[in-house]
């Protein structure tokens, strides 16, 4: 939905007689969010007798928000004079030029008429990422960037929100391709750019060591919780890091360590294939494999490879020998029913996709696929009660709509 616009103005007397704690500048406008109607002509009036501190703190807020990557720094812009006067009104696509003056008095406004911002926004992204609500939380986020520059907390936060939402897309299947590549890399920059803030948190540490265990950047995520385990060691604060986030790292180093996951040939492969590079990166991977034939994830990532290149009898032998070497886990199972579906053996994929739908019941990716399967059978009920199983989870999923609306 369309936000309203902001309008800059002079704080009109009436009000400043009713904030003690902040001291208003009168050379400084304020923006205000201008919610009344359109005129006839199109144009908006705002009637200052109904002007309150709640609208002036959403325009502030709105402003602080355009403001997020600032490093407090005066831009060149900036530096030359305001692009904006009181009595100016810009739309939610504009984002104004302003002195970096200006953007210090509207965070310190915001500091003394809510206070307690910092913990109350973060919970609030907190619990709208839970819901789902992702656009929200992220307009939050960038509320707390603009008023908390290069904060680490908040930065880590944002990058968690990003995370969620590139997990939901590809778990929900409602995403394109693209679209789920372009999620996951605005993860990534993210937690790079948390990264990149002095003092690294350790929660930073272990939550990027994650996400890089996750896309398969072992030599990233074997480095993060590297870092993650010394800052346990050094640390002169008594159970400052939980000794089983400790152990879990460790673990993982270890895992990384043993199965040679680091290894150039394995980074190299996994890069080519999630770029489209499918030759490429098979040729690399079967460098790892013939260097390291019992490592599971390696014949993963052939099975991925071989499937992406439409060698779907291919595909499937590998996936089997990752599953015999210790894959055998839902994206192995899913893979694998994908190759059985290509090659027409329906009960075979039916049987990795009910395996992977009792770890997961709720994987719109696996219900939708055993839709799929239905369709190949030829049984259309059942294939529209997965569809509409998918829908109940996610009402706007298009690959369900596209297909319950194909089989009515």
């Amino acid at each position: 939905m369309e936000k309203s616009p902001i309008v800059f103005l002079s704080v009109p007397d009436s009000l400043k007689s009713q904030i003690k704690t902040f001291a208003l500048d009168p050379s400084i406008p304020l923006p205000v969010e201008l919610v009344t109607p359109e005129s006839s002509s199109g144009e908006r009036n705002l009637d200052l007798t109904k002007l309150s501190w709640e609208m002036i703190l959403s325009g502030v807020l709105r402003v602080i928000a355009m403001t997020a990557g600032s490093t407090g720094e005066r831009s060149e812009t900036a530096s030359r004079g305001a692009a904006v006067k009181a009595g100016d009104i810009i739309s939610e696509q504009e984002k104004p030029a302003l002195p970096q003056e200006w953007i210090n008095y509207y965070r310190n406004f915001v500091f003394a008429v809510k206070p307690e911002i910092y913990h109350e926004f973060t919970s609030a992204a907190i619990v709208k990422t839970e819901s789902g609500d992702f656009d929200m939380a992220l307009e939050i986020s960038a509320i707390l960037e603009g008023l908390f520059p290069r904060s680490p907390g908040v930065l880590l936060n944002k990058a968690l929100i990003l995370e969620k939402r590139a997990e939901s897309l590809e778990r929900n299947g409602s995403g394109g391709e693209k679209e789920n590549a372009e999620a996951w890399e605005a993860s990534l920059e993210a937690y790079q750019t948390a990264l990149s803030v002095e003092p690294v948190l350790p929660d930073t540490l272990f939550n990027a060591g994650f996400f890089f265990l996750r896309s398969r950047n072992f030599a990233r995520a074997k480095d993060c919780l590297s870092h993650y385990v010394s800052h346990s060691e050094e640390s002169e604060i008594p159970q400052a890091i939980p000794e089983e986030k400790k152990r879990q790292a460790q673990k993982i180093i270890q895992e990384i360590s043993g199965n040679h996951l680091d290894d150039d040939c394995y980074i190299q492969a996994y890069d080519c294939i999630s770029r489209g590079s499918n030759e490429e990166g098979l040729a690399k991977i079967r460098e790892f494999i013939e260097k390291h034939p019992k490592v599971s994830n390696g014949w993963f990532v052939l099975g991925w490879a071989l499937r992406k290149l439409s060698r779907y009898a291919d595909g499937l032998e590998a996936f089997k020998k990752a599953a015999e070497l210790g894959e055998a886990n839902n994206d192995t199972r899913n893979e694998a029913a994908i190759c059985l579906m290509e090659l027409g053996d329906l009960k075979g994929a039916r049987k990795e996709l009910e395996k992977a739908l009792q770890d997961e019941p709720s994987n719109i990716k696996i219900i939708s696929n055993l839709g799929v399967l239905a369709m190949k059978a030829g049984k259309t009920e059942e294939a529209a009660a997965f569809f509409r199983t998918v829908l109940e989870l996610d009402s706007g999923d298009p690959l369900a709509t596209h297909f319950l609306a194909e089989l009515r």
